[in-house]
């Protein structure tokens, strides 16, 4: 077992707050950098599923971030124009929990700060060297018993090689109207084969707010993005608008292009997710498309494993004990979203039309039901193996 550790911590996103929490809970010395001037999210919504949920319970943070957001028991899909069914997933008794990235982000570091993690702002690392990090002002940090990348897709430290997706979407965050009949309890999109889609998530409450929000979305090849931009905006809010009427009142909320933030997909996984006393997680050591909704997931689970493998291991036994317990989980999703997301993001004829007449179809019945509730949850296998699960 490790105790009394020297910990640093590249990224103060959701795994690097998350394992910050948990380390420092345990009495190991932990530092967090990141090259914000304050700390700050990046990004819109997001859904928390129910494997991220048990994380967040262990960490203690379950009850305000189940406060600041909306649960979720359904994700419906439709086809614009004919209503035809392209994606029906229920969480059958459990529920996911979907947010705005701010309001998670100040409950990990509410709880990071609370068990005596050092937030370190205008620090960018770009380099590992032994146990120390580099960063981009020269400066030599540590010595470090570990040191852990959680600096997103973007990383500078991590070998990850990705391949960037044709496809990306364009997010905004805007008031939940009155004027609207969709659920608060599900996420709601619209296809036009795998080309077009269009979505409502709602996402609860900003920190120190009460309105409800609502993370609204359309699907966007990349290569389009500048001339969107250079369009006007009300010519593509009208064709939103015909493609999904339901959508008025959501986009009729934006009143310029920045408004909106055009987040653009990457798809690859580290074979190795350790190099020395280094460990890779969340995004710097596995992306993919949104289609599953496991992005935040995975860096928690990646965090739960790590944290909790260094309380039963010295370090280097630790790191492949994190290693094991990631490996099948992480390539049975970084898979499943290699092969699903043609079907909703791609420009292929044939696949949006199997999804609608075949795989759609046969989703509520058995034995596809409870499989794709299990998918949808984060646990169609066990999220983490050689550890305990769900969290104590």
């Amino acid at each position: 077992m490790s105790s009394d550790l020297k910990i640093g911590i590249a990224g103060c996103g959701i795994g690097g707050l998350a394992l910050g929490a948990m380390l420092a809970a345990k009495g190991h010395a932990v530092q967090i950098f990141d090259q914000f001037k304050a700390p700050s999210p990046v990004g819109s919504g997001l859904v928390v599923q129910p494997v991220g949920f048990e994380v967040l319970r262990a960490l203690g943070v379950a009850e305000a971030v189940l406060a600041k957001g909306a649960k979720i028991t359904h994700m419906h899909g439709v086809e614009s124009g004919s209503g035809r069914m392209a994606l029906d997933v229920s969480y059958g008794a459990r529920f996911g929990v979907a947010i705005h990235r701010a309001s998670l982000f100040d409950a990990l570091l509410k709880k990071a700060k609370a068990n005596g993690c050092e937030i370190i702002p205008s620090t960018k690392i770009i380099a590992q060297k032994g146990s120390y990090f580099e960063a981009s002002n020269g400066a030599r940090l540590g010595p470090f018993d570990l040191l852990v990348d959680a600096s997103g897709a973007g990383s500078e430290l991590s070998p990850l090689k990705t391949k960037p997706l044709k496809y990306g979407a364009l997010w905004a965050s805007v008031d939940w109207p009155e004027a609207t009949a969709l659920p608060q309890n599900r996420l709601t999109q619209v296809y036009g084969g795998a080309t077009r889609m269009a979505g409502v998530l709602p996402i609860g409450s900003l920190p120190g707010e009460t309105k409800q929000k609502a993370a609204v979305f359309w699907s966007l090849r990349v290569a389009d993005y500048d001339a969107w931009r250079a369009a006007p905006l009300a010519g593509w809010q009208q064709a939103t608008r015909d493609f999904w009427p339901e959508f008025a009142p959501f986009i009729n909320q934006i009143s310029s292009h920045d408004e909106l933030t055009m987040a653009r997909y990457k798809h690859g996984t580290l074979r190795r997710k350790t190099n020395g006393r280094m460990a890779f997680i969340g995004d710097a050591a596995h992306c993919a498309s949104p289609q599953l909704g496991q992005g935040a997931n995975m860096a928690l689970l990646d965090a739960y494993a790590l944290g909790t493998a260094l309380g039963q291991h010295p370090v280097e036994a630790a790191l492949k004990a994190y290693e094991h317990a990631r490996r099948r989980h992480v390539f049975s999703y970084q898979m499943m979203s290699r092969v699903l997301t043609p079907f909703y993001q791609s420009d292929s004829m044939v696949l949006p039309w199997l999804r609608n007449r075949a795989l759609a179809p046969l989703s509520p019945f058995w034995p596809f039901a409870p499989v794709l509730t299990k998918v949808g949850a984060g646990d169609v296998i066990p999220p983490v193996r050689g550890l305990a699960w769900p969290p104590q």
